[in-house]
């Protein structure tokens, strides 16, 4: 693979890269890149997700090496799963099931606990230097990053560590790359800025987009806020999970909140159904959506690429109904490996359905 074609796979559906210099610079060099995720095991996996998971695969597949840090310490300060740390341990079989099922088995990636890290002095050391060479307000501005609000701090002092960890990550594994969502930029920035502070090597950031929650959007949620306030009012997360769509749902589920989901006429941002196509399904290779409807509104439309489904969309000439059903059975089909993966395994299906109980739900165990 020549390094242009590496720069291309590393970079494809990403929102943000920063920077797309420094990231062919090293590339040029030959050297095999260090690259990380790092994510809360919290619970069940949505399909949000999966857009960072198919990035892992895309920077494994480009030759990074990549670690998958398993922040259960970080999902223990956030007060994940009610801060159970073996409930949260659990969670994390969930998460390398599904990277298995996507094509990047274990053998493919390093997954480090973030108790492994924290049993280390050097770590802490590290910490403290980082906490040494940054202000209270620097880091309390980064806490979006764990969707809270700075004045939480005040009640819970822990929560300043957070953004202060996830720097000293970052630089404990001497990373290249630090990959994330948009929401995790602040924390990025941090590192870069850090870096420069302590002579220490300056990650390039990759930013993956946000899906929206099938909620969608309302005055309220956009009114007088920047966009890391947004994203954290309207992202798709567990902790909604009356408007999440979880990976494991069966084909009935899917429809059932695909049919509820906020998708207005024209309309294509903070979409839900919109972006599921953009981030997700037209990502696939030869992907296709397929629109029935009778012939006299239209009759039936294969859609061969995204930019085409957004066009007719936004012209009105594809109705909302139609691109739900649409989207549901394509999202139906495009779940199924991952799904069969997840509930074939006895481990793993006990955890989701112990997960399940948790958030209110009863949607494995009645199956």
């Amino acid at each position: 693979m020549s390094v242009e074609e590496r720069f291309k796979l590393i970079t494809r559906n990403a929102q943000e890269v920063i920077t797309e210099k420094e990231l062919m610079e090293k590339l040029e060099t030959g050297d095999r890149l260090k690259g990380y995720i790092g994510y809360e095991p919290s619970g069940l996996v949505h399909i949000g997700w999966l857009i960072w998971m198919f990035k892992v695969k895309d920077l494994v597949d480009a030759g990074v090496d990549f670690t998958v840090l398993e922040a259960t310490w970080h999902a223990h300060i956030n007060d994940k799963l009610g801060g159970d740390l073996d409930l949260i341990r659990k969670s994390t079989k969930i998460v390398r099931a599904v990277f298995e099922a996507i094509g990047v088995s274990e053998d493919r990636l390093h997954y480090v606990d973030a108790e492994d890290l924290a049993s280390d002095k050097d770590y802490w050391a590290l910490l403290i230097k980082v906490a040494k060479n940054n202000t209270l307000h620097r880091v309390k501005r980064a806490m979006t990053i764990m969707g809270r609000k700075a004045e939480e701090a005040e009640i819970d002092a822990s929560k300043v560590l957070y953004p202060m960890m996830q720097v000293s990550d970052i630089f404990y594994l001497d990373l290249d790359i630090a990959l994330g969502g948009m929401d995790q930029r602040k924390a990025h920035m941090l590192a870069r800025d850090t870096a420069e502070k302590l002579g220490m090597k300056k990650p390039i950031a990759i930013h993956t987009p946000i899906l929206t929650g099938l909620k969608g959007v309302g005055r309220m949620d956009v009114a007088g806020k920047d966009k890391d306030e947004i994203l954290a009012e309207v992202k798709m997360s567990k902790s909604k999970p009356e408007y999440t769509i979880f990976v494991h749902y069966p084909p009935e589920k899917i429809r059932e909140v695909i049919r509820k989901a906020y998708c207005p006429a024209r309309q294509t941002e903070y979409n839900p159904v919109i972006e599921i196509n953009k981030y997700l399904l037209f990502q696939q290779d030869g992907f296709q959506l397929v629109v029935e409807r009778p012939a006299k509104y239209g009759g039936t439309v294969v859609y061969d690429s995204f930019e085409d489904l957004e066009r007719d969309f936004r012209e009105g000439k594809l109705h909302p109904a139609d691109l739900k059903n649409a989207t549901a059975n394509a999202l139906i089909e495009f779940l199924a490996p991952i799904r069969d993966r997840l509930l074939s395994d006895k481990e793993t299906l006990d955890t989701i359905i112990t997960i399940e109980k948790y958030y209110g739900l009863n949607i494995t165990s009645s199956q």
